[in-house]
């Protein structure tokens, strides 16, 4: 009797073969980087220098957790690189308590910042306020956070992918530090050369178009002492938007005489824009020449102007200078950049650097030929970045008070080689917002000059150089070294408008000043990077005019920066 043969399973038809389980890929998270983001996403709502809106203060936040998760991701390595074991699951209960401390500690960080952004609108009388930019801004951080962490970790698989191909040749370790170098170079050469600058490139073409324009309620000079005027050397076409402005306004002699009460002059004013020439040393002497032929030479007072970016020259800084010279004065200034002054503070350094020593230079090469009697008073001026091109024709104090009259600073950038020099080797005991450089022999600084300006109790002959620097200027104050060292300014004193709250935080602290640079401009006359009626008061120190009373300087300031 044969044995029955064994069952035979049954064979499925390919059709109903059960389908393999497709992988879902979601967006994992480690508990150590969460923690890291909710730390430092918290920190993102302690107060900076100026007031913030939600919507930067949520992309604040996200760049801040981004840099968090980072951190504690970095962290959980480096513990258990030490601890020698493998990553283990996060229970459910430590999740539960992310959680629960994610909700309470956000919540209270998130109304601990809208109180002291209260409190600094509040010190610089800034009334605007959105409740739906306030509400957004969670969304918006959320939003920063993901994208960040997902060019992140698109990096990363980029570097593992490049990696297991350099390990068929090379061995791993090794491998794994070149993949790292690759990724890095790549990245950092699609940022620089790709994004950002496309980014520059595409700033600069949208205002070059409005170059071309006139601001309204300016009007060509009818006045041979002006560029782009009759008889200049410097058509009206060519002066750009900010060069128009400049020579097409400003005090007359009617005006300057009413307020003096004296017989007063026609101030001069000469330019070159970018389309005046193409390179800067060209346009220097075209502006030059024209100053020449309208008799700037002649008259009492010479100012030597480093525009801004796009060759703005704030109004109330010559204007002060005009009326205090009751006229007789002149004042050239040339355009490097269309980029208005933020980004021109970013990425036109060397252009600002050429134009200010070019300018000097093709200035002093005329001034220093005339005869020592009839040689005008020569001053130097700028604000922001044009105080460091200005800064760039000198090489230090005495270079300053040998060849000038006096020069006036405001809102200088950080990274100013003489601020920065004046600074940095101030006398012992003076604090960073209000730095003592040689007992205050040449070069002074203050952020109220109608409040005297410090050491008041040294002489102060001779050639004067003023800074203005506001405490709450995140120009002043921006550099990259604060991702990770304390400057001295967070730990003294605050000034007038900083809140005492304020404290430094690694890479935190960066970012928020770094998203106060746009928005300097854009708080009250007084505050941030807004110098206007303190031009007045600095220039009446630097010059020395007489016949001027402390009504005179209260009734020019409200002429240059009129109350709203």
């Amino acid at each position: 009797m044969t044995p029955d043969p064994p069952p035979v399973p049954p064979t499925v038809p390919p059709s109903q073969e059960p389908a393999p389980r497709k992988h879902r890929r979601r967006l994992r998270f480690t508990l150590p980087g969460c923690w890291g983001a909710l730390l430092l996403a918290c920190l993102s709502f302690t107060p900076s220098l100026l007031p913030r809106g939600g919507v930067l203060q949520g992309l604040i936040c996200g760049i801040s957790a981004a840099i968090g998760y980072g951190l504690g991701v970095v962290a959980a390595y480096v513990w258990r690189a030490f601890a020698d074991r493998e990553a283990r699951s996060p229970s459910r209960r430590s999740w539960l308590v992310l959680l629960v401390s994610a909700i309470v500690l956000f919540g209270v960080s998130f109304g601990l910042g809208q109180y002291w952004q209260h409190q600094i609108r509040r010190l610089m009388d800034v009334t605007d306020y959105s409740a739906l930019a306030t509400v957004a801004c969670p969304f918006v951080a959320a939003l920063v956070f993901l994208l960040l962490l997902l060019a992140g970790r698109g990096l990363r698989a980029l570097y593992r992918r490049a990696s297991g191909l350099l390990g068929r040749w090379i061995g791993m370790r090794a491998a794994r530090v070149v993949g790292w170098i690759l990724v890095a170079a790549l990245a950092w050469a699609a940022f620089s050369g790709l994004l950002l600058s496309g980014i520059v490139n595409a700033a600069n073409e949208a205002f070059s178009l409005r170059d071309s324009e006139t601001p309204e309620g300016v009007h060509q000079p009818t006045s041979m002492l002006r560029s782009g005027g009759p008889d200049s050397l410097v058509p009206w076409d060519s002066l750009g938007y900010q060069g128009r402005a400049f020579t097409g306004s400003g005090p007359s002699a009617q005006s300057i005489g009413a307020f003096t009460h004296r017989t007063a002059q026609e101030p001069i004013r000469a330019y070159a824009g970018l389309q005046t020439s193409d390179d800067t040393e060209t346009r220097a002497a075209r502006a030059v020449a024209d100053l020449e032929r309208a008799g700037g030479f002649a008259r009492k007072n010479l100012l030597v102007m480093t525009t801004t970016g796009s060759g703005w020259v704030d109004p109330a800084a010559v204007d002060s200078y005009e009326y205090l010279a009751n006229g007789d004065a002149a004042s050239v200034a040339i355009q490097y950049s269309y980029l208005p002054s933020w980004m021109s503070y970013l990425v036109d350094q060397s252009k600002a650097r050429e134009a200010g020593r070019d300018l000097f230079d093709a200035v002093y090469d005329k001034w220093s030929k005339l005869p020592q009697d009839r040689r005008p008073r020569l001053f130097v001026a700028g604000e922001s970045l044009g105080s460091f091109g200005g800064e760039t024709a000198f090489s230090g104090e005495a270079d300053l008070r040998n060849r000038t009259a006096g020069t006036l600073f405001a809102g200088p950038p950080n990274f100013n080689t003489l601020f920065r020099k004046f600074s940095d080797h101030r006398d012992a005991g003076s604090p960073e917002i209000e730095p003592v450089y040689r007992e205050g022999r040449t070069v002074r600084f203050t952020d109220d000059p109608t409040a005297g300006i410090s050491p008041t109790d040294r002489p102060w002959d001779g050639t004067r150089v003023l800074y203005l620097m506001h405490p709450s200027d995140p120009i002043v104050w921006w550099s990259p070294k604060l991702a990770l060292s304390e400057p001295d300014w967070i730990g003294e004193h605050p000034g007038s408008d900083v809140l005492g709250s304020m404290f430094w935080i690694p890479f935190v602290t960066f970012w928020q000043v770094t998203a106060d640079l746009p928005f300097a401009t854009g708080v009250p006359d007084g505050h941030g990077h807004t110098y206007k009626a303190s031009y007045v008061d600095a220039w009446n120190a630097t010059m020395r005019p007489e016949g001027f009373t402390a009504q005179d300087l209260d009734r020019l300031r409200d002429i240059v920066s009129p109350p709203k």
